[in-house]
C-alpha cells in the first residue's frame, strides 16, 4: 500500500512538472516566434527546452521521461506535447498576425525618434483587426492621429514595410514650405521634424517646398521625422489606409553596430522607451 502510494505520488509529481514544461514550451515559443518571426526555429526551442531538475531526481525531457539507464518514450507526453506545441504556434500566428509584432529599424528616416539598430513592438489591433492580403478591418475602424508613428506596406513595392510618422489626414491639404508644414493653409506644431545636412545636392531642396495636395478619402500623408533624408509621401504620394499595420509604442531593444567599443554596442537607454 505504501509502494503503492508512493508510486502514484511520483506519477503525479511527473505530471505536474510536464505540464509545467508545456506552458513554459507555450510562452517560449510564442515570445520567440514575435520577436524572430522563425516559428520553426520557435519550435526546436519548445522541443529542446530542458527542465532543470534537483540533485539525486530524474531530468524530464520534452518527450522522455528519463528511468535508470535507458529511455522509455512515453506516447501519452508526446501526444500532449504534440497538442501544446500545435497550440503555441497557432497562438503565436495568431497574436503576431492581430495583436502584436516586432520590427527592426534599417534606416535614420525616422531620427531622432528612431536610430538603426532599433527594435520596436507594434500594435496591430489599435486601429482595428486587419484581414492579411485583402485589408478590411472587423470590429472597429479608427483612423490614426495626426502625430502617430505607424508600421505600414509600403505602396510601391507590398514585400516592403516602411515606417513613418501620420501628418495629414482624410481630406486635409498639405503643403511643406520652406520645410514647414502647413495644414489647411495653417502652419502647425512640428516637435518632431529633425533636419539633417548629409544629402546630396537637389534633394533639400524637393523636400523643403511641396504641394499643396488635398489628401484622398481613405488615405494619409506621412513622413519621416528626419525630414531631410525621408522617402515619403513627398516622393510617392499618399498611403492608402488599408495599407497601415498597426502603431510603434515601444522600443524593446537597441543595437548600434557602428559603435567602436562592445560594451557601446547595446544602447541600454533606449531599451523600454516609448515611441511618440
Amino acid at each position: 500500500m505504501i509502494i503503492e502510494l508512493a508510486v502514484r505520488k511520483g506519477q503525479a509529481t511527473r505530471q505536474r512538472r510536464h505540464a509545467a514544461v508545456r506552458v513554459i514550451g507555450v510562452a517560449f515559443t510564442v515570445i520567440s516566434f514575435i520577436i524572430t518571426h522563425q516559428v520553426w526555429a520557435s519550435v526546436t526551442l519548445f522541443v529542446g527546452l530542458p527542465v532543470l531538475r534537483r540533485p539525486g531526481t530524474r531530468g524530464v525531457g520534452i518527450f522522455v521521461d528519463r528511468k535508470k539507464e535507458g529511455q522509455m518514450f512515453n506516447k501519452q507526453e508526446a501526444i500532449k506535447n504534440l497538442e501544446a506545441i500545435v497550440i503555441a504556434v497557432i497562438l503565436a500566428l495568431f497574436i503576431r498576425t492581430f495583436i502584436v509584432q516586432s520590427f527592426f529599424i534599417p534606416s535614420g528616416s525616422m531620427k531622432p525618434t528612431l536610430l538603426p539598430g532599433d527594435y520596436i513592438l507594434v500594435n496591430k489591433f489599435i486601429y482595428g483587426v486587419r484581414i492579411p492580403f485583402v485589408g478590411t478591418r472587423l470590429f472597429f475602424h479608427k483612423v490614426p492621429k495626426r502625430g502617430d508613428v505607424i508600421v505600414f506596406i509600403y505602396p510601391k513595392n507590398t514585400s516592403e514595410d516602411f515606417i513613418k510618422r501620420v501628418i495629414g489626414l482624410p481630406g486635409d491639404v498639405v503643403q511643406v514650405k520652406n520645410g514647414k508644414i502647413l495644414i489647411n493653409n495653417k502652419q502647425i506644431q512640428d516637435p518632431w521634424g529633425y533636419f539633417s545636412n548629409k544629402e546630396p545636392p537637389g534633394f533639400i531642396e524637393a523636400v523643403e517646398n511641396f504641394g499643396p495636395i488635398v489628401v484622398p478619402k481613405n488615405a494619409l500623408f506621412v513622413m519621416g521625422d528626419n525630414r531631410n533624408n525621408s522617402e515619403d509621401s513627398r516622393f510617392w504620394g499618399t498611403l492608402p489606409l488599408k495599407n497601415v499595420l498597426g502603431k510603434a509604442f515601444v522600443i524593446y531593444f537597441s543595437w548600434n553596430g557602428d559603435a567602436s567599443s562592445w560594451a557601446d554596442k547595446v544602447r541600454w537607454s533606449r531599451i523600454g522607451k516609448w515611441i511618440r
